[in-house]
This record gives structure tokens, sequence and C-alpha cells, in this order.
């Protein structure tokens, strides 16, 4: 196949009047094969099929929260040194990684919806597991259980909601993803102020318990069903996402469309097979996003939170409070903001405000050790961290996996989800295993390190990211893949 023929194909079956009417709203056009001049509205279908999903979200907050207002209690109670508590901490990720390499091909041969029933199962097994763990050898391998399904929930999640959801209400919907992973950290952090570890464990089943009910009411990606050539079912899940009064001809023949043109390419199927000159755009961008994130220090702060406030000199558990505070009105402002401002401003200003945060919490690390100012240094690092929990929580929460689930055309989506999602959780494994160690070496320079971090993210964004709100998946990876018609532009 000739380089552009994609682009082309699609380009060429655009009408010229619904391109017209996408410009002069702004890109936030009506709902694919709606035939008005309304925006469209969310289903009742569709509303469920995203809660049920992001109930996963809310499982990978909670397990990621978990070790923060857990470390004191499980020390005391397993008697755990620091090296092996960071243990137990950085293991989640181990196994999130091991479900990232898996998530991918699972998804695609056995449907959205089965993986995260999967997930699920491996999540319940694990918190059970920990509720009940005696020594810490038990306690590190039930959760790697929990992180090898909150690996492959990652991946999945964010695709099933992106491909379900118009291109009007994409950003915002799968944004929902990053707030219930926000509502999970911010709730496990509140509730394990309360209760016990033990107990916490127990009620980290609960979300999973849901999600599995509820997959039982909900439909299938009509994309993947277009995929694997179940055409009907892909037409009869369209429609019941839409609802039944919604002409959904054009939108199911852009899928149709798409889908075929793609299936004459060769499915990928290795990770080794995705780095042509044609998807280097989607790999940049996804790959690189996902590692500027996690070399920011987003799980430094979320595993190790407490401590860092004790270690400024202030009250761990009112600190945790305060971010709980913070993070859900910011996530949900940046819900309301996603198909508003486009995904590219929010990043900018989501990724100056962490360096931002960053840089105080260094400066109160360095005016402690110098002694100076000690009085006004917690509050430096009380204000620091807010800020960096507010401005994570606005857009580099969120837009990184939005745009994983938006940039990859579906003959390749699979491996390189798997590719960015394992990535991502190698840089938190690093980052949340050297954070105590690297504390140990310099506070200051530690934070400093990820303020620099999150300035080169912005360049990064400014000068790479393409904006994709208000475009339609097919258009999307049309104009990203192949590249070559963008050569000249980097």
């Amino acid at each position: 196949m000739e380089e552009g023929e994609i682009s082309k194909s699609l380009i060429e079956k655009q009408s010229p009047q619904l391109l017209a009417r996408g410009h002069s709203n702004g890109g936030v056009g009506e709902e694919e094969g709606q035939k008005n001049d309304g925006c469209s509205s969310a289903s009742t279908i569709l509303v469920l099929s995203t809660m049920v999903a992001v109930s996963g979200s809310y499982v990978f907050g909670t397990a990621i929260g978990y070790s923060s207002p857990t470390q004191s209690g499980i020390m005391d109670d397993l008697s755990l040194s620091v090296a092996q508590y960071s243990l137990f901490g950085s293991v989640l990720t181990i196994g999130a990684m091991v479900g990232a390499v898996m998530s991918g091909r699972i998804a695609d041969y056995f449907c959205r919806r089965s993986l995260m029933g999967f997930s699920e199962a491996f999540c319940i097994i694990g918190w059970l597991a920990i509720a009940f763990a005696k020594v810490s050898w038990w306690l590190d391998a039930e959760r790697l259980l929990v992180g090898y399904g909150m690996g492959l929930l990652s991946y999945v999640v964010p695709v099933f909601i992106a491909e379900i959801t118009p291109k009007n209400l994409r950003g915002a919907f799968t944004t929902v993803h990053q707030l219930m992973i926000c509502f999970g950290v911010s709730f496990t952090y509140l509730i394990g102020s309360f209760v016990s570890w033990r107990i916490l464990a127990i009620i980290g089943t609960v979300p999973c318990i849901i999600q599995l009910f509820g997959l039982f009411f909900i439909p299938e990606s009509p994309r993947w069903l277009a995929k694997i050539g179940r055409g009907k079912e892909c037409e009869a899940a369209l429609q019941l996402l839409r609802g039944k009064h919604s002409d959904i001809s054009d939108e199911a023949a852009a899928i149709r469309d798409y889908t075929e043109i793609v299936e004459r390419l060769s499915e990928s199927s290795s990770m080794f097979e995705l780095f042509p000159w044609k998807y280097a755009h989607s790999l940049i961008v996804g790959v690189g996003l996902m590692v500027l994130q996690q070399l920011g220090g987003v799980n430094a702060i979320a595993f190790y939170a407490s401590s860092i406030f004790v270690s400024a000199g202030f009250s761990g558990s009112v600190g945790t409070i305060a971010m709980v505070v913070v993070q859900i009105p910011m996530q949900v402002l940046g819900v309301v903001l996603m198909d508003i401002s486009g995904r590219r401003p929010l990043l900018m200003v989501s990724a100056a405000g962490t360096g931002l945060g960053c840089f105080l919490v260094a400066l109160s690390f360095l005016l402690q050790g110098l002694q100076v100012w000690t009085n006004i240094s917690p509050f430096l690092a009380l204000f620091g961290v807010l800020i960096y929990t507010g401005s994570f929580s606005l857009g580099m929460g969120g837009i990184p996996w939005v745009i994983m689930s938006e940039v990859f055309p579906i003959n390749m989506k699979g491996s390189a989800g798997s590719l960015v999602t394992l990535i991502s959780w190698l840089g938190s494994w690093i980052v949340s295993y050297a954070f105590n160690f690297l504390m140990v070496w310099s506070s200051s320079g530690t934070f400093f390190m990820f303020s620099g971090i999150c300035g080169v993210t912005v360049v990064f964004v400014m000068k790479l990211v393409p904006e994709t709100k208000g475009r339609t998946l097919e258009e999307i990876q049309a104009s990203m893949n192949p590249f070559s018609g963008r050569r000249d532009r980097f």
C-alpha cells in the first residue's frame, strides 16, 4: 500500500458539508451518524457502559493509594524495614508491567469486556490475600497479583471508553478514567486514616465486584466487533450506545471503511514490528507522554505522600486529607475543560503546575537543610504537594491515557498499547522503588530533578503532541499514520 493511502481514502469519504460544520463549531461537531445540527447527547447505555468500565479505574486508584496510609501499620505489624516496605510499594508496578505486556493481545483476541472481568478476578484474589497476610513475602506476592490486574485495566479501560464514545464526548468521557483513579486514591487515603490496613484491603474488593457484575449489562466495543468481522453485531452495539432513535449509518460506515483499509496492512504481531517510520509520530507521542508522566514523580508522591509530609515537618494525616480536598475538584475541572480547551493547552498548564509544585517542595527541603525559615518550610512543602496534586489531576494524569487511546490505528493498537502501558509501569516502578533511596541521597535534589522533568514535558507537548479534540479516531489515526506526510515538520 502506498504511504498516505489511508489518509487519502478517508479524506475522500468525508462530506464537505460535514467538514465545514466541524470547523465552524471549533472541531466539536455533532455525533457521528446523527444527522442534525445539535451536539450529540450521551445515551443511558453509554453512561452505564462508561461507569462500569471506570469501576476498574477506581480499583487502579485504590491499589496506588493503599501503600501511603498503611505504611506505619504494616511496618509495625509485620516488622518490615524501609527496604522491605519499598519493595512492597514498588512490587505493584512489577505486576502491572507483566499485565501491560499481555493486555493488548488479550484485549484483541478475547474482547474488551472479557479482559476487564479477567483483571478483576486477579484483583479480588490479591486484595483478600493481602488482608490475611502474616509474612512479608506473602504480602508482596499478593500485591503482585493486584498489580497484574491493574496493569491489564490501565490499558483496556481508556481504550474501551474511547471506542464507544462519539468524538464530541470522547475527551471528557475518557478522562473519567483518571477521575475515578483520583477518587480511588483519595478515598483510600481518607478511609485508611480511620481503619486498619487489613480492613482497607477487604474494602478494596468492593469496586472489583461492582465491575464484574456490571459487565453483564453493557455492550462490546463496536470497533473491536468491526475488527473481527462481526459487522451486524457492530451496528447493533453502536445503535444501543447512541440510542434507538439515532441515525448511525454514517458512523458505522466510517468505522467499517477504515477497518477494511487498515486490515489490508499486516497485523503487527509483536512490539518489535511497531517501529517503521510511518508509525514514528504515534510512538513518539504515546511513549514520550508516558515516560514524562512517570519521571515527573507522580507515584513518588502518591505512594509516599504521608512520609513526605512528615519528612518536611508537617502532619502526614492532615496533608493527605488536604490532598483529597484538592484532587477531586481539580480532576472534575479537567473533565469539564477537556473538550472545551483541548488536550494540548491543558497538558502544558498541567505540566507547568507540577513543575512549580516540585520546585516548592524542593525549596522546602533545601531551607530545612540550611536551617533557614524553619517555620515556613513545612507550609512550602504542603503548598508544593497540593499544587502538584491539583495540577496533575487537571491534565497530566488523564490526558496521556486519552491520547494513547486515540493515536494508534486498530491494526497496531494491541501491541502499541501494551508497549506504551509497559513503559508507563516501568517508569512507575523505577520511581517508586528508588524514591526512598533518592530522599536519603538528597531530598531537595530529588524534587529539583522532578521539577526539571516537568519543564521538559511542557516543551515536548508544545513541539510534538497534536491536538485531537473534535476529531474521530479514524481522522486522528489517518492524519498521524503514515508519518511521511509530516516529515518536514519534525
